[in-house]
């Protein structure tokens, strides 16, 4: 038995000023992919797993994974789909790690046309697929894939076990003991990201829905709350379910597809997060660290980098600094000519630079001015540190060169790639305590809160003009089909 095993992941925000090239992926092939995978959290460390102990010859043809940033480069998208779809004439199976929202400058529906290309490549051949819960599924990926699985959790901690319930049902399919089909229920409905936690609300509801449809019987149902931040027909919310092929088995899970839509369409205003104004968070947040003994965690979410984010905007810090807040502690953030600056300068030194601001948000009409800050150089380091856990745990991380700058009131981590702050080490790679400070500004959603709201006192969510901004009314949507919840209210 011969299985293709591959991993080609991007979250695309058509509004991001962020290029997405081929180096943007970082990819790995064939040995290499293999050996990048193995022990790790991935859905593609699952597929492996699972070949292994069924004693299959495996062929891995690349295992590629970008920050979500602006439409993929098309040399970059034909490189990397090439490789998946030359692989896959021959083999007995095929098993794809993928994210569920990309778009390419040559094609609008990323995962559904490479499907496409692989089923023609391997007509009959059993296809899996592992999605992000982040995915804007369409009917190509739908009409091209017999197994179709996603997350169950935001924050993501759950990428291996959604590999493994890929595997456990495409391998069914290989052994004769079932045939599998996909159906699916797409709802006009944008959810905000802040809304599409796993961890309370209406997508908690659907998503408990959904597992219990599996424990009632069905092979696999999936909750996806889309990625409202692209420019396409349809970035919305999707109830997809995998069931028997036979017109019964269709049948039910149809049912289910439905069922699960319409209790997400009757509580469809809690997908939708509403923004306070900056200085109201800010005045808030000042209000719980009076008394507080821990610090109070600032969530920047207009410029989360995990969203195709800059993490290079100064407004919520300029803002916290202005109306008085002290003892912040800021990371990272994304500043590569700073810290060549600071660098030079070399530790112990005093600087005076202009700081973030310098990437042009210009599909939303925005440019910055950088802030001038002055402050001490306190550590440099090259960001380099291993993740914790829970999310990626095991995984290296590369932040480029990091400077740890002390302007008086803040404390801030510049470092030379954008990147999430989703592990403590963030902070320990230049020697810095987060705990130990009164505020912890974060450019960050969801991902950073398993680690770092247990060592705060209060979370405030703080929203500013950002390529990540939970306001709608900043985006110049164009392709988005209408009517649509909450563009229209319906």
């Amino acid at each position: 038995m011969k299985v293709l095993i591959a991993r080609f992941n991007h979250e695309t925000n058509t509004f991001s000023p962020v290029p997405t090239p081929l180096e943007a992926f970082s990819p790995t092939y064939g040995e290499q992919a293999y050996l990048e995978n193995l022990g790790m959290r991935t859905a593609m460390a699952a597929f492996i797993d699972a070949a292994r102990d069924a004693g299959a010859t495996l062929v891995t043809p690349v295992s590629a994974t970008a920050n979500p940033s602006g439409p993929v480069q098309a040399a970059a998208y034909e490189a990397l789909a090439g490789r998946i779809v030359d692989a896959a004439p021959g083999c007995d199976a095929i098993f794809l790690d993928l994210h569920g929202a990309m778009v390419a400058e040559n094609s609008v529906d990323g995962e559904g046309d490479l499907l496409a290309r692989v089923r023609a490549a391997a007509p009959g051949v059993p296809i899996g697929v592992a999605l992000d819960l982040h995915g804007n599924i369409t009917q190509k990926m739908i009409d091209n894939a017999d197994v179709m699985v996603g997350f169950k959790t935001y924050p993501h901690v759950d990428m291996y076990e959604t590999g493994q319930h890929v595997a456990r049902l495409l391998m069914a399919m290989l052994s004769g003991q079932a045939h599998f089909s996909v159906r699916w229920h797409r709802l006009p409905l944008m959810s905000h990201t802040l809304r599409s936690t796993t961890l309370n609300g209406a997508m908690q509801r659907a998503v408990q829905a959904a597992s219990a449809a599996e424990a009632e019987g069905l092979p696999a149902v999936t909750v996806f709350a889309g990625f409202s931040l692209a420019d396409i027909e349809a970035p919305c919310v999707s109830v997809v379910v995998t069931g028997a092929s036979s017109a019964e088995g269709e049948a039910a899970a149809q049912a289910v597809a439905d069922r699960i839509a319409a209790q997400i369409w009757t509580e469809r205003a809690a997908f939708v997060y509403t923004s306070e104004p900056l200085a109201a968070s800010l005045d808030r947040a000042q209000a719980l660290a009076e008394n507080a003994k821990r610090p109070v965690l600032l969530l920047d979410h207009s410029d989360n980098c995990m969203s195709g984010g800059t993490c290079d905007t100064m407004d919520v810090l300029q803002a916290a600094l202005a109306r008085g807040l002290r003892d912040i502690t800021v990371g990272p953030l994304c500043d590569a000519e700073a810290v060549q600056t600071l660098i030079e300068a070399g530790i112990g030194a005093s600087v005076t630079l202009a700081l973030g601001n310098k990437v042009p948000l210009t599909q939303l009409g925005i440019t910055k001015q950088p802030l001038q800050v002055s402050g001490r150089v306190l550590a440099i380091s090259d960001g380099a540190y291993t993740a914790t856990g829970p999310i990626y745990t095991g995984q290296r991380c590369h932040m480029g060169r990091t400077v740890l700058l002390d302007i008086g009131d803040a404390q801030i981590i510049v470092t030379e790639r954008p990147h999430e702050p989703f592990d403590i080490g963030v902070f320990q790679c230049v020697g810095l305590a987060p705990a130990a400070h009164r505020f912890l500004l974060l450019k960050s959603r969801m991902y950073c809160r398993p680690v770092f709201e247990p060592l705060c006192h209060a979370t405030v969510e703080c929203d500013s003009p950002g390529v990540t901004s939970s306001d709608y009314t900043l985006f110049p949507f164009k392709q988005v089909r209408h009517p649509v919840f909450p563009l229209d209210l319906l």
